[in-house]
Order: C-alpha cells, then structure tokens, then sequence
C-alpha cells in the first residue's frame, strides 16, 4: 500500500469502547481464578488507563485499494487489506454491544478458511453500517477494474487462445 493513497473514508470509533474494553477484559479476569488479584488492580485504575490509550489509538480508513486499521499499546496490529480479498463484511451486534450501542465488523477475507486469527474485528465504529456499505461498495468497483483490466491482458487473451485450440483438438478426437 502506497503511504500516499487517497483515504476516501476514515472510520469515526464511539467514545463508549473505552467502557466497554475496561469492562470486558475485567469480565475475563474475574472469569479465572488466577485472575481475580488482577482484576481488582485493572478495575482501580489499570483498565481506565489502558482502555483511553487503545481508543487514542484506534485507526481504520478506506483508501482506493486498501482498508487499513491499526490498534494496540504494547503490541501494535496494523493490517492491510487489499480491497478484492475480503469476502464479507459481517455486521455482529450482541446484547452486551448493544447495551453500550455499539457494533462489531468482521472483515472475512479470502483464504482464511476456519482461522478467525486472520480476520480483523472492528469493535464501535460510529454509524458501522454505512461504513460497511462504503467498503463493501469500493471493493465491488475495485473488482469490476481489475476485471476490465483482465479483459485486455495479453496473457489472457493468448491463454483464451489456446484454452480455445485445445477444445478443438480435444473435439476432433472425440468424433
């Protein structure tokens, strides 16, 4: 991706995730047992410094062929997503993200089989569903471009040919 590459769009993320990533990752520590010490530290300061710093760095934009977003404190995720591999746009809302009105998108990409390691999760992004719309949009006219560029290929065009010459002979034996 091209550092210079227009951003047609740049997701807004809602100030209420810093609740709700304070509130889930002290949901999981009171879960096991081993973390409970930790949980009372997290709920006590730990978790208000940490959630406001991941929201400050929450990042995603729409570029002509990309989608970026980057997330993270001490380990940093910047991912790259070329428009024409991602498969689907999954729109997921539970009954905790909608206590907070918030939303998840799930960018499926191809490839990825059963790995949900390679799917990127996209947790309050303001007005979610037109987001989603605005991307799933490009990525269609990403691939209606490389289609037509295919179309005027010369190795396309001479694998047509012979793709061609082949059923010709493969007919001439059959009768």
């Amino acid at each position: 991706m091209k550092e210079n590459e227009p951003i047609l769009i740049k997701a807004e993320f809602n100030p209420i995730v810093k609740t709700y990533i304070m509130l889930y990752v002290f949901g999981i520590l009171l879960v096991t047992v081993v973390g409970i010490p930790f949980a009372i530290v997290w709920i006590c300061g730990l978790g208000q410094w940490y959630s406001r710093h991941y929201y400050e760095k929450l990042y995603c934009v729409l570029t002509e062929k990309h989608l970026r977003f980057r997330m993270g404190i001490l380990f940093t995720i910047d991912k790259t997503i070329p428009l024409e591999n991602i498969q689907d746009l999954t729109f997921y809302e539970g009954p905790v993200l909608r206590h907070f009105n918030l939303a998840m998108l799930k960018v499926e990409t191809a490839g990825q089989g059963d790995h949900s390691s390679n799917q990127m999760k996209l947790v309050g992004v303001v007005d979610a569903h037109v987001f989603r719309s605005r991307v799933l949009e490009q990525r269609e006219a990403v691939k209606m471009r490389l289609t037509a560029a295919n179309q005027n290929d010369p190795q396309i065009i001479l694998l047509e040919k012979i793709a061609a010459t082949l059923e010709r002979i493969e007919s001439g034996f059959i009768k």
